[in-house]
C-alpha cells in the first residue's frame, strides 16, 4: 500500500472578545488641586477609540465601584488626527485619543494629561507656550496684500517635499512630552525649530530669515537640544525633526559668526 500524503490540520486561533473596557483616568478639579485616579468600566464595542470611551463615560459618570462622579473633561475637535488638541498620555505614551483604538491597547487603559504643560482640569492642559514659541520665531510669512506678488517662486522638488513634511505639524505637543530637555522655559522645543526650517526654506520667507534665527538663539534656544532624538520617534506625523534641528543649528552658527557683516 502506498503511503497516504499527510493532510495538515488547520487550527483556528480564537480571539476572545472582551465584554467590557476598563479605563483609569488621572483627574484634577483645577490647577491648584491635587490629582487623583478614578476607574471606569464601559461595555465593549467593535472599533472603539478613546474618544468614544470618554463620551460613554461622560453620558453616565459612575465609577467602576458604582460611585457617581463628575463627567471627565478633555478636548477634541477634528477627530481625524489633524488638529492635535485631543493629545493625552495613553498607557504611558503621548498620542491623539481620536486615533487610539481600544483593540490595540492593553487594559486597563490609563489616561493622563501631558506632563510638560500646566494641567487645567482632568485631561486638559494649557498648550499656550507652544504658540508663544511660534510667535517668537515669526512662524509665518509677511504678506500685506498691497502689491502684486506675481507668480509663486520656483522651488526644487526635494525642498518642496521637505517643506511639506514640516507643514504637517499640528502643534500637538507629543515631541515636547517626549523631550527630556523640555521642562518649563529651558528649551524652545523641536516643533518651533522645525517651523523655522519650514519658513526659512521658502524664497519669500528668507526675507525675515534672520529674525527667526535670532528667535532660537536665546538661552533656551536650539543649543539646549540634548540630541536624545525622542521627538522624531514620538511625532505622529513622522516629521523629520532631527533634520530640522541639524539644519537650523548650522544656520544659527553661520548667522552668529557672519551676521554682523550685514549690519
Amino acid at each position: 500500500m502506498s503511503a497516504q500524503p499527510h493532510q495538515p490540520t488547520t487550527q483556528r486561533i480564537r480571539h476572545v472578545t472582551p465584554k467590557s473596557v476598563e479605563i483609569h483616568i488621572r483627574r484634577r478639579a483645577n490647577p491648584d488641586s491635587p490629582s487623583y485616579w478614578e476607574e471606569f468600566e464601559i461595555p465593549y464595542r467593535n472599533n472603539l477609540n478613546i474618544i468614544s470611551c470618554l463620551m460613554e463615560i461622560q453620558k453616565n459618570p459612575v465609577t467602576k465601584e458604582g460611585i457617581p462622579t463628575t463627567p471627565p473633561v478633555w478636548q477634541m475637535n477634528c477627530l481625524e488626527q489633524v488638529c492635535g488638541i485631543c493629545t493625552m498620555v495613553i498607557n504611558g505614551r503621548a498620542r491623539q485619543s481620536c486615533s487610539a483604538l481600544v483593540d490595540q491597547l492593553e487594559q486597563p487603559i490609563k489616561l493622563e494629561p501631558m506632563s510638560k504643560f500646566t494641567n487645567i482640569r482632568d485631561l486638559v492642559v494649557d498648550r499656550a507656550p507652544m504658540f508663544d514659541h511660534l510667535r517668537r520665531v515669526h512662524a509665518w510669512i509677511e504678506l500685506d496684500g498691497t502689491y502684486d506678488l506675481g507668480p509663486g517662486p520656483r522651488m526644487d522638488q526635494d525642498d518642496v517635499q521637505e517643506r511639506y513634511a514640516y507643514s504637517r505639524c499640528m502643534t500637538c505637543g507629543c515631541c515636547l512630552e517626549a523631550c527630556p530637555q523640555y521642562e518649563g522655559d529651558h528649551y524652545i522645543g523641536p516643533q518651533a525649530i522645525a517651523q523655522v526650517r519650514l519658513f526659512n526654506m521658502h524664497p519669500t520667507g528668507k526675507m525675515t530669515r534672520d529674525e527667526r534665527l535670532e528667535g532660537i538663539m536665546g538661552d533656551d534656544g536650539i543649543t539646549n537640544c540634548g540630541n536624545a532624538q525622542n521627538c522624531v520617534k514620538a511625532c505622529p506625523m513622522n516629521i523629520p525633526l532631527t533634520k530640522a534641528i541639524y539644519e537650523e543649528n548650522r544656520e544659527t552658527v553661520i548667522h552668529g559668526l557672519f551676521g554682523w557683516l550685514k549690519s
